[in-house]
Formats: structure tokens, C-alpha cells, sequence
């Protein structure tokens, strides 16, 4: 699969707001299916209002477009994601060095019964040290926390 010339920047929320949303939605809907299309768009906007503003965001751009993110409250990973037309190009891999070389370590959850990202982030080092089984939300939808040393 083709590689992508990625650079890696600071979030804006006035320019990246909205772009950011959308690759959020557009990725969950894709990987977590499950979770259902209104809890999503429910959640669309705690994102919006909470999350992205309230965490270390970094974008990742391709000629310019932002193509994924991730989104960090210290050394944990609240998000990471990708355009799903640009996924299996190496934009999250990127963007787990970046924050890898930032922090030093990194830690997450995610869902199980997302396998392609069990398999993405067991395939970087990362290793399983817990799991959970209800979501943040307290639906029967486990966890898996994840942890990654430099």
C-alpha cells in the first residue's frame, strides 16, 4: 500500500475543527459500528466541545489536508484517527512516533471488538495490561488498555 508524505502539526480549532469531526465520525463509524450511528453523533459533539479542546492534538497532513489525528491528555492516547480512505497508509503509525518521541510512553483503550486496531497497535509494541468490560458510557462494550515504552 502507498505511503504517505506526512508532516505532522499542532492543532488549530478554527481551521481544524470541523475537518477533525469529520474524520472522527467517518472513522467510528467505520471501526465501531456496534456503538450505533446516534450514540455517535452523540458523542460527535462531547468531541467537539470537550475533547479536542481540552487535549494536546497533533494533525497529521497530507499536502496540506489533514488526513488524521491524535489526541493526547498526557502520556494517554484519548484519540487516534485516520481518514478511512487514507488508513493502512502509515498517517497513524506517524503519528504514534510523534507522540512516542514526545511523552516517551503512551497508554490507550480500545474497544475489542475493534480488531484492525487490536492488530495496528499490538503490530507497534504496544501490550495489553488490562481489560474492562463496559465502555466509558457504562455499555457492555469491553476495553482493552494498552501500553507502549519507548
Amino acid at each position: 500500500m502507498e505511503t504517505l508524505d506526512i508532516l505532522i502539526r499542532p492543532y488549530d480549532e478554527v481551521t481544524d475543527l470541523k475537518r477533525l469531526s469529520d474524520i472522527w465520525f467517518d472513522a467510528s463509524m467505520t471501526a465501531h459500528p456496534f456503538i450505533g450511528e446516534a450514540r455517535l453523533v452523540e458523542q460527535r459533539q462531547l468531541i467537539e466541545e470537550e475533547y479536542l479542546p481540552k487535549a494536546e492534538t497533533w494533525v497529521a497532513c497530507h499536502e496540506q489536508e489533514a488526513v488524521g489525528f491524535i489526541s493526547l491528555l498526557g502520556s494517554f492516547i484519548g484519540g487516534l484517527f485516520t481518514a478511512p480512505d487514507r488508513q493502512g497508509m502509515g498517517v497513524g503509525s506517524k503519528l504514534i512516533s510523534h507522540a512516542l518521541a514526545r511523552h516517551g510512553e503512551l497508554s490507550l483503550e480500545v474497544y475489542t471488538a475493534n480488531e484492525q486496531a487490536m492488530r495496528f497497535y499490538s503490530s507497534l509494541g504496544f501490550r495489553e495490561v488490562s481489560r474492562r468490560n463496559l465502555d466509558d458510557f457504562g455499555y457492555p462494550f469491553p476495553n482493552a488498555a494498552l501500553h507502549l515504552r519507548a
